[in-house]
């Protein structure tokens, strides 16, 4: 069985992580559409910890990032922190931050070693975005009394840069995995507990 513990390398690499979804934020935030959410690149650095780094580690590297901010450092959208910003309006998309990178961490395991790019581009955008927004606009229907429908509609119009981000994503990751093979461990699809593999599909990616 292999080892759970966290190796100073994993540290590592949850850390740079962290630091880079925290300075992808710094080049400030643009509010947009009626409900005057800030479009930051803050989901970049979230896609990419879970696409690069894995579900485990790339979700530690966001909760990092989390904590970091609740605990009052100026790294949220718009430099704001502390627990009024994670608790507001916006908070529920930060928790979405993490669910997201679990998401496409584990979607990613699932595509290497080859990680082919339009299955990674559709997965990593359905399981990403959906992820942020699964989370997202049902707090902040909550935390504003504005109907959810309303708030669903808002967000269509981050949809294009969202896309981007994921376009990005891909290929950032598709030349680094090629690059630097291991940084997530393979999961082929239909993998069982054991290691065996359930269809013929997944042993020809094993091969």
């Amino acid at each position: 069985m292999a080892s759970a513990r966290i190796s100073a390398r994993d540290l590592a690499q949850i850390a740079v992580f962290a630091a880079l979804i925290a300075a992808l934020t710094l080049p400030g935030a643009i509010p947009t559409g009626a409900l005057g959410l800030p479009i930051t690149l803050q989901t970049l650095g979230v896609l990419l910890a879970g696409a690069i780094i894995g579900p485990k580690k790339g979700t530690l590297a966001v909760v990092v990032y989390v904590a970091l901010g609740a605990i009052g450092l100026p790294i949220y959208a718009g430099g704001t922190g502390g627990l009024g910003i994670l608790f507001g309006p916006t908070g529920g998309f930060l928790f979405g931050f993490i669910l997201c990178a679990f998401v496409v961490g584990w979607l990613t395991a699932r595509l290497l070693p080859r990680y082919p790019f339009w299955p990674a581009l559709g997965l990593t955008a359905v399981g990403g975005i959906l992820s942020v927004y699964l989370i997202g606009i049902p707090w902040l229907a909550v935390t504003t009394g504005t109907p959810i429908g309303a708030v669903a509609l808002g967000m269509v119009a981050f949809l294009p840069g969202d896309l981007i981000k994921v376009l990005v994503t891909v290929s950032v990751a598709k030349a680094v995995h090629r690059a630097w093979p291991g940084l997530i461990t393979p999961r082929p699809w239909g993998r069982r507990r054991d290691g065996s593999s359930t269809d013929a599909t997944t042993a020809a990616v094993d091969a």
